[in-house]
């Protein structure tokens, strides 16, 4: 029997795909606006949310969505009506998102009823139907938005100050990034985990980037990228029995190494065969063989 033909298998499957295909379809402009830590920030961030669904009985995924979108809305608020710039607003989610979790998350302790090894490093193959249904909805949402938004996001991603003139609403755009963001986050804890769930923003987009050259090739190739690695993460776990969240990332960095080690010798060749042309404008000197003459003349 196939290790699909198991229904925690199929939920398993479908979760991670989903995930798998909307995570690059914002890491690419995250990744472009130098903002690839930004996972990890609302991580930290969705710790907080998930205290506050373990404290208030609610489901923990909504109470992480409301949480992080609430606090991308407060970052983005920080960042352009503030002194406050990018790099320190993203500092502050740290340090209040995790000691805020931690703070919560002890006082659900005491109640008995903090689990959060599941929401820290994942857990597919526990996740139930609504849960993936939810997974699914949410992050083909986030896909479609994004693929339909993209020649705008890619123009605040690439010069802020050029889309402004241009009459774009640069504000509504970042803020509208930042909660997507939040909605992949929220939608990923149950893949790979509040702790790896920047990796799957990040890794496919910089893995295609070895070899696209446009911004429409990066985000399409990274969508593929993502739901080839997050697919194969989830057979290997099968097969191995270990976490499905780990190796999906683990299989994300190894095709990091692999293609960006084969760009590097394929520039290098490039290199090596342009040092070799002639100069531009010069023609190529070839030598032609000698004609030899014939015996009788």
């Amino acid at each position: 029997m196939s290790i699909f033909g198991y229904e925690f298998m199929q939920r398993a499957l479908i979760s991670a795909l989903a995930v798998g295909l909307c995570a690059p379809a914002v890491g690419v402009f995250l990744v472009q606006k130098r903002l690839a830590l930004i996972g990890d920030g609302l991580g930290h961030i969705a710790l907080t949310g998930v205290a506050i669904g373990f404290l208030t009985g609610g489901a923990p995924m909504w109470t992480t969505l409301a949480t992080t979108i609430a606090a991308s809305v407060v970052m983005e608020l920080l960042r352009s009506h503030s002194k406050t710039s990018g790099d320190v607003a993203l500092a502050m989610m740290f340090y209040g998102g995790i000691a805020g979790g931690v703070y919560l998350t002890g006082i659900a302790s005491d109640k008995g009823v903090a689990n959060l090894q599941q929401y820290l490093f994942g857990s597919l193959l526990t996740a139930g139907w609504d849960e993936v249904w939810t997974i699914a909805v949410g992050g083909a949402a986030v896909a479609l938005l994004m693929l339909v938004l993209r020649p705008w996001m890619s123009a605040i991603a690439t010069d802020e100050q050029y889309a402004r003139v241009a009459g774009l609403p640069v504000a509504g755009l970042n803020l509208l990034l930042l909660m997507t963001t939040a909605v992949v986050v929220s939608v990923s804890m149950r893949a790979v985990g509040l702790l790896l769930v920047s990796a799957l923003l990040v890794i496919p987009v910089v893995t295609v980037q070895q070899f696209t050259r446009s911004f429409r090739a990066t985000m399409h190739g990274g969508m593929a990228a993502g739901l080839l690695i997050a697919g194969a993460g989830v057979v290997a776990s099968a097969v191995q029995d270990v976490p499905p969240g780990a190796t999906i990332v683990l299989i994300g960095v190894a095709c990091f190494v692999v293609t960006a080690t084969a760009a590097a010798l394929v520039r290098r060749v490039r290199r090596t065969w342009r040092r070799h042309l002639p100069p531009e404008g010069e023609p190529l000197e070839v030598e032609l063989p000698r004609a030899e003459p014939s015996p009788g003349g």
